[in-house]
Parts: structure tokens; C-alpha cells; sequence
């Protein structure tokens, strides 16, 4: 009888705040991103994580009063389409802006935001630069640099497993160019340097001689900085050769058209991750239980691009409630002096952001996952531990 009782209470809370929400303008937030493509895992995945997000804003009465309402946009990880979808977004105008997946259509952005003065915050591109200058800048990220990711990677293929002899394999877009630079500026704090640097385009469906190189050097390791696609291409060509050495790479090794299409060759893999479902609990259970009801999934395609951008619009959402307004300056004030603490599902941000930095994630958060069995497990036992809590 209560339990009946309560859901009518529930019932007609909802529907008398959805009649105060249609009575006030919503707080528009742009939601860009790669939701088509072979980025799509990764857009995809941190779409539903920042809709999940803002549900649950809204259900709690929304910010300000308001309702949160997502404009969306997909820009198919194609710059110039990446371009043209943000300048509308500005134009609209929204509030701020939560997203972006691809490093090249990042680049191609982050300019407009900051000259419109309109905050932005970064879910899942990880170029270094792109949070730069931080002073007086509107660009803010919750995802992993290409800096400390790359510097996590050169850690765990050096110093954990003491290999030397480090071929790097990368493609040819800027995300790939970026990981290129980083890993071996990385490599070169262990007086190492890569025995063979192989680069190759998107589509790329033949990596055997590229293989072959890195073998005839004496490779014990390949580090990769690429999409999952093309990350396929490798695991399967070295399968063919029956050339046995690990896998190392950036946190697209975890993408879901990796490991469902590399197979039993993706086992043993390795990568740096924000964020692993195996063993949540607590808040990071709730999470990945309710993104599976909203999206109809049996597992989440890229679990870091949605926990990231899950808690991109959590501090989004506190930084306009703190600024007492939808003043864009004075939201970005507010997202460099958070006062309160935001529970996320990565980590608790107290104090993520300030006028000198606007990464939210350092080298503190990250743990190192690796391929089982067709799933992300975590590589170490104090990390699975970290994570149930």
C-alpha cells in the first residue's frame, strides 16, 4: 500500500514539474560529438552519458529552476562538418557547451567558443593544447590529456613490464600525430627511444609490412595511439604471424569495435582507462545500471567517453547553479572556483578546475585496464579494489 502510495506521489511530481518546466525557458546546453563514423562508440556512448546526466538534473527539479534542455549535434568526426555544427550551436545561442570526441574537430573549435566566450567543456578529445591558454580561456575538459595518457603508457611499458625495444603505431589523423609526439617525448624521460615509429590512414585494412618492420627491429612492445578499427588491423596481423608481443596503448583499445571484431586476439591487451565497469559499486554501479536502462544496452560501447561526459554535465550543471545564473562569464568563473564537491562516477572533483588549470582528471585518476575474455577488466588488483568502493 505505501509502495503504490509513494509511486502516485512520484507520478504527480513529475507531472507538476513538467508543467512548471513548459511554464520557463530552459537552460539550452550544446551536446556536439561523433555520433556516426568510427568514433561513433566513443560519441555515442558519451552522449548517453551526458542525456543520463542531465535526466537526472532535471528529475531533481533541473538548475535554477529550470529544466536542462540538450541541443545535439553530429558532426561525424569531420572537421570542417564539426565546424559549421559548433558555429550554429554558439549561434542558438546555448548556455555552454558539453562534448566533442575527435582531436581534429576539437582543433577546429575550440577557437569559436573562446571568442564567443561561450564555456565549453571538453568530454572526450584529448589533444594537450586544447585547454590552453587556461587564463581568461572558456575551455575546461574532463577527459585525459594525450600528456599524462601518453606518460601513464610510457610508465607501464617501462618501468611495470622493463621493456626497451618500443615500436610506436599510430594513424595519420591529429589524434595520431599528438600520440606520436607525446609518446616519445614520454619514452625519452627513460632514455628510451622507439626502435620503429609506424604510421598509417584511417581504413587501413593491411598492416603486415609495417609488422614486419617492427619485428625485424626487435620490437618487445608496440604502443599504439589510433581508433579501434585500424587497432583491429594490427591485433589480427600479428595473430597471422604468430608474432607474440604485447599490446600497449592509448584508452581507445577499449572501444567496443576493437574488441569485438579483434576477437581472442585482443586478449591481453593493455590500456589506460578513467573508468572500468568490472567490479563497480556504489555510485559507479547506479551509474552504469541506469545508462544501461536509458540506452537499451547490455553493455556500455566506450565506458571512459561516457563516464566522462556523465560527469562533464555534472560540473557543468554545479558551476551554473553556484553562478546563480546563465551569465556564460560568470559560469566560467564559477567552473574555476567550484566551492562544493560533485560526486561523479570517475572521481569526487573538489576543486577540478582553477585559473591556471582546466583539467579536471591528472595522473592520480587513471588505471590501467586490459582485454579478458571480450571485456575491460582492471590490470591490477588495488585498482579493482579502488574501483568497488
Amino acid at each position: 500500500m505505501k509502495t503504490t502510495i509513494l509511486k502516485r506521489a512520484l507520478m504527480l511530481a513529475g507531472l507538476l514539474w513538467a508543467t512548471l518546466a513548459g511554464a520557463v525557458e530552459p537552460i539550452r546546453i550544446g551536446v556536439p560529438g561523433a555520433y556516426t563514423g568510427g568514433s561513433s562508440p566513443m560519441g555515442l556512448s558519451m552522449r548517453n552519458g551526458i542525456r543520463l546526466a542531465a535526466q537526472e538534473i532535471n528529475a531533481r527539479g533541473g538548475v535554477l529552476g529550470r529544466p536542462l534542455q540538450l541541443v545535439e549535434r553530429d558532426d561525424g568526426g569531420n572537421a570542417l562538418r564539426g565546424r559549421r555544427v559548433n558555429a550554429e550551436l554558439i549561434r542558438q545561442p546555448v548556455v555552454a557547451t558539453v562534448g566533442l570526441v575527435n582531436t581534429a574537430v576539437a582543433e577546429a573549435v575550440v577557437g569559436l567558443y573562446q571568442e564567443a566566450r561561450v564555456p565549453l567543456v571538453i568530454a572526450v578529445a584529448t589533444a594537450a593544447k586544447l585547454t590552453q591558454p587556461a587564463r581568461d580561456g572558456y575551455v575546461f575538459r574532463v577527459a585525459l590529456s594525450d600528456t599524462v595518457q601518453a606518460r601513464l603508457i610510457a610508465r607501464e611499458a617501462v618501468e611495470r613490464a622493463g621493456y626497451r625495444r618500443i615500436a610506436i603505431f599510430a594513424d595519420t589523423t591529429r589524434y595520431g600525430e599528438q600520440g606520436v609526439m607525446e609518446l616519445t617525448a614520454a619514452l625519452a624521460r627513460y632514455g628510451v627511444r622507439p626502435v620503429a615509429v609506424e604510421r598509417f590512414d584511417l581504413h587501413e585494412r593491411d598492416m603486415d609490412e609495417p609488422l614486419r618492420q617492427a619485428a625485424r627491429q626487435g620490437a618487445q612492445v608496440i604502443l599504439t595511439y589510433a581508433i579501434g578499427p585500424e587497432l583491429v588491423e594490427i591485433a589480427n596481423g600479428m595473430a597471422r604471424m604468430d608474432w607474440q608481443v604485447p599490446l600497449i596503448g592509448s584508452w581507445t583499445l577499449s572501444m567496443s569495435n576493437f574488441i569485438d571484431n579483434a576477437g581472442p586476439n585482443a586478449d591481453g591487451t593493455r590500456m589506460v582507462q578513467t573508468f572500468i565497469p568490472e567490479g563497480a559499486g556504489g555510485r559507479r554501479k547506479a551509474f552504469i545500471d541506469a545508462y544501461l536502462a536509458l540506452s537499451h544496452g547490455r553493455r556500455i560501447a566506450s565506458p571512459p567517453s561516457a563516464a566522462q561526459g556523465y560527469d562533464a554535465m555534472l560540473l557543468l550543471a554545479g558551476a551554473i547553479q553556484q553562478a546563480g545564473s546563465t551569465d556564460r562569464a560568470a559560469i566560467r568563473r564559477a567552473l574555476e572556483q567550484l566551492q562544493r564537491p560533485v560526486d561523479g562516477v570517475i572521481t569526487r572533483y573538489r576543486r577540478p578546475f582553477s585559473p591556471t588549470s582546466h583539467e579536471a582528471i591528472d595522473e592520480t585518476v587513471p588505471v590501467i585496464g586490459k582485454v579478458a575474455g571480450g571485456e575491460v577488466v582492471h590490470a591490477y588488483r588495488e585498482d579493482r579494489l579502488k574501483g568497488m568502493k
